[in-house]
């Protein structure tokens, strides 16, 4: 098991693979979620330096905080609600270039710009979603796409 992470520069694809490989090895052998999910959002945050990264757990109707790392976040948030709930409902990934233009946008913090969400899915079944907040406006792309989805596809849940 990886237990030192290795912070690469480069450009944000090389990050990725980089960073891949150690989130395999953090995941290697453990089963636990909370575990598991910790990890990777501290890997994710201790690379990139995003404002927020965490996970939000469906549980019943609603999406419910889990491990994060960044100021305080909402709790609960409801199926269709926000850019959180709204993947959740559609089931993809959403990017968000600027928050305040993303109708019924839910403001955890003024501070956040723009804004990532992959939804997890397992059965053909939302069971979380990765979310991750900018404090700059346009920080996310496909390349952040492409290899959030496979690190949380990596996660057992």
């Amino acid at each position: 098991m990886a237990e030192d992470l290795q912070i690469h520069s480069g450009t944000k694809a090389e990050q990725y693979s980089s960073l891949l490989p150690q989130i395999k090895g953090l995941l290697e052998g453990e089963n636990d979620l909370i575990a598991n999910t910790a990890n990777v959002v501290a890997a994710l945050k201790e690379q990139f330096g995003w404002f927020w990264v965490g996970f939000y757990f469906v549980k019943n109707d609603e999406l419910v905080l889990g491990p994060f790392q960044g100021p305080v976040a909402c709790t609960r948030i409801k199926k269709g609600r926000g850019v959180c709930g709204s993947s959740w409902a559609q089931q993809q990934t959403l990017i968000v270039p600027d928050v305040e233009k993303f109708p019924g946008h839910i403001a955890c913090s003024s501070l956040s710009k723009s804004e990532i969400v992959v939804p997890v899915i397992r059965n053909k079944e939302v069971v979380a979603v990765l979310d991750v907040d900018s404090d700059a406006y346009d920080q996310f792309d496909t390349t952040d796409q492409q290899f959030l989805e496979e690190m949380v596809s990596l996660v057992n849940f």
